[in-house]
C-alpha cells in the first residue's frame, strides 16, 4: 500500500474528527413543555441539550408576558446526566411564558436561546 495514501487517509480522519469537536455546541434536542405548546401547569421547565453541560455557567429563567421571573429557585444541570437541565416552577396562572436558556458546553462554547409556551 502507498504510504502517501495512507498518511493522507489518516490525515483526512484526524480533520473530520477535529471538525466535529470544534462545532460541538449545547443546543436543546428535546424541551418540555415543547416550544409554542399549550399545557396545563407544569411543575418545571426541562431542556435536553446535545452536549453535556457545565452547571456553572448555564441557567434556564422562565418569565411571564410581563418579564417578570416565575421560578423563584435557581435551574440545575443534573449530575447523573450533564446533558439536562431543569429548573422548578411554582403554580401558574393561565398565560404565556417565555423560557431564557444559556448553555456552556463542557468544551467551553457557549449558546443561548428561548422559546414560548402558554399555560391554559
Amino acid at each position: 500500500m502507498n504510504s502517501s495514501i495512507t498518511k493522507h487517509g489518516a490525515l483526512a480522519v484526524s480533520l473530520l474528527v477535529a471538525a466535529q469537536f470544534a462545532f460541538a455546541h449545547a443546543v436543546p434536542k428535546q424541551q418540555d413543555p415543547a416550544p409554542n405548546s399549550t399545557v396545563s401547569a407544569p411543575h418545571e421547565v426541562a431542556i435536553e441539550f446535545g452536549e453535556a453541560l457545565e452547571p456553572s455557567f448555564s441557567k434556564l429563567v422562565v418569565v411571564d408576558a410581563g418579564g417578570k421571573q416565575v421560578n423563584t429557585a435557581p435551574s440545575t444541570v443534573d449530575a447523573s446526566d450533564k446533558k439536562h437541565m431543569s429548573v422548578a416552577l411554582g403554580a401558574l396562572p393561565p398565560g404565556t411564558y417565555r423560557v431564557n436558556w444559556t448553555a456552556v458546553a463542557d468544551d467551553g462554547h457557549r449558546t443561548q436561546g428561548h422559546y414560548n409556551f402558554k399555560v391554559k
